[in-house]
């Protein structure tokens, strides 16, 4: 039996359906303690009980959580599925809780039903629950430091508003706390609103002081979590623990990703394909993973800043091609998240650097092609070189004949499986085989890169549209 439910803060709605999709209970419970012990107690009836969760990563997560800390399964179902169930009924685009369980349930029934292997702790291609672990901590934490972040900008910009109407030309663009309160104890005001505006800048000044001391205790806390993960992402040029806390507690499992053109798609650091007839285009990818894609913005803009980094040759060479500057930074981002992929592979191998086995090969070429080289090994930021595939165990006997045709074999055997798990998306997570959706459920699956253009069947002239990537 598959329950499905549509969660919110003191409500859940439920439906239980069969595999022909009879439904055979529909209620509505609080989730409090008494209305949670109700639900359970109205599904006793069925032992052999699958829970489908709409955004267990999001309003379903404390629901999901309940759930699975009480020995039941639990499935994810991303929004945009159970909506496209919604989309294809009788219904008039009629949406009720009760409609909304209805079509959580559906989905997994109907996933359940085309894959026809379903045990109890596999899910048809959606995501299992599980009890929350270490990235779950990190993520938290690194939410925190942002909130911190955030907050002590908001009072730098209040102080600065009024030294600007306290002194003349106003203070330093980059304002620490030492310096606002020399600022401030320097001060002569006369009048009344000079004598509010330096108490207001007192008092602000005296709150940055209790957010910077907090933030460095955030980091250091951050910094040993990092390091307890056996994470070396830190060691990376331009990643903080800030920034290492937040890539291991958003992307969780690297290997969920199958190649790094996937998790280039998922961050939002590959170009869009919006190529039409002759004309081939693309555009800059707003989608995907919004904080991810700020780490690795930060990370390209502070070797931007030091001159003799790989990063910085590698933008300067893209700007001797003819590239501006904001063409040669997104190549630069683009190419920071293959270096990022590769060291999660590496650490989650065990190794504090990439292996060459670690480096899947690209499934389908560059969809722009003057951007086919930033997807190319570079002496620069790839010293790995070319990628290869490690040699696999034989006997002292085997011929290099023999050696080739078993790794040609088993390159083949996974990209047929690669092939076969992903979904009409071209990516494992938009199959949801490999929970490539975002914790933050305004990302789904179909955010999601696509399969390529489609194959060429017209000779054409090999014009491009020209003008700049936008």
């Amino acid at each position: 039996m598959i329950i499905g439910m549509d969660p919110h803060k003191r409500s859940a709605t439920i439906e239980v359906l069969d595999d022909t999709e009879r439904v055979l209970l529909g209620q509505r419970f609080s989730t409090d303690t008494d209305g949670y012990r109700a639900m359970l107690a109205a599904v006793s009836t069925w032992p052999a009980r699958t829970w489908a969760v709409e955004g267990a990563n999001g309003a379903g997560r404390h629901l999901a959580q309940r759930l699975v800390a009480d020995g039941e399964t639990v499935l994810d179902v991303p929004a945009k599925l159970s909506a496209q169930v919604r989309a294809f009924e009788t219904g008039h685009g009629r949406k009720t809780d009760a409609t909304d369980a209805h079509a959580i349930a559906a989905v997994a029934v109907r996933r359940r039903r085309h894959r026809q292997a379903v045990t109890d702790r596999q899910s048809a291609g959606l995501r299992v629950v599980t009890v929350d672990d270490e990235s779950v901590a990190l993520r938290l934490l690194a939410d925190r430091r942002d909130e911190l972040g955030v907050r002590k900008t908001e009072i730098v910009n209040r102080i600065h508003r009024l030294l600007s109407e306290l002194i003349g030309g106003g203070a330093k663009r980059f304002l620490t706390a030492a310096q606002a309160k020399d600022l401030v104890e320097g001060l002569t005001p006369t009048g009344p609103a000079a004598l509010m505006r330096a108490q207001l800048a007192a008092e602000l000044v005296q709150e940055l002081e209790g957010i910077q001391v907090k933030i460095k205790a955030a980091n250091r806390q951050l910094r040993q979590l990092v390091i307890d993960s056996g994470s070396h992402l830190m060691d990376l040029y331009g990643i903080g623990p800030s920034s290492a806390a937040r890539l291991l507690g958003d992307v969780g499992d690297i290997a969920r990703f199958p190649t790094r053109d996937h998790f280039a798609s998922w961050n939002g650091t590959a170009p869009i394909d919006a190529s039409s007839g002759e004309n081939e285009h693309h555009r800059l990818s707003r989608a995907g993973n919004r904080r991810l894609n700020r780490v690795l913005h930060t990370m390209a803009i502070v070797q931007l800043r030091q001159p003799g980094t790989e990063g910085r040759v590698f933008f300067d060479r893209k700007r001797g091609e003819g590239k501006s500057s904001m063409e040669a930074l997104r190549a630069l981002k683009r190419r920071l998240s293959n270096v990022v992929y590769r060291q999660m592979l590496a650490d989650a191998g065990g190794q504090g650097s990439p292996r060459q086995s670690d480096l899947q090969p690209d499934l389908q070429p560059d969809l722009q092609p003057d951007l086919q080289s930033d997807l190319q090994p570079d002496p620069q930021l790839d010293p790995e070189g070319p990628e290869t595939t490690a040699e696999p165990a034989s006997t002292a006997s085997a011929s290099a004949a023999s050696v080739s045709a078993a790794v040609s074999a088993a390159s083949v055997a996974a990209l047929v499986s690669a092939a076969v798990m992903t979904g009409p998306g071209g990516q494992a997570g938009a199959a949801l085989d490999s929970s490539a959706t975002d914790c933050d459920p305004g990302v789904g699956s179909s955010d999601e890169p696509l399969p390529g253009p489609a194959g060429t069947s017209i000779p054409t002239d090999g014009r491009r549209r020209k003008g700049p990537l936008t």
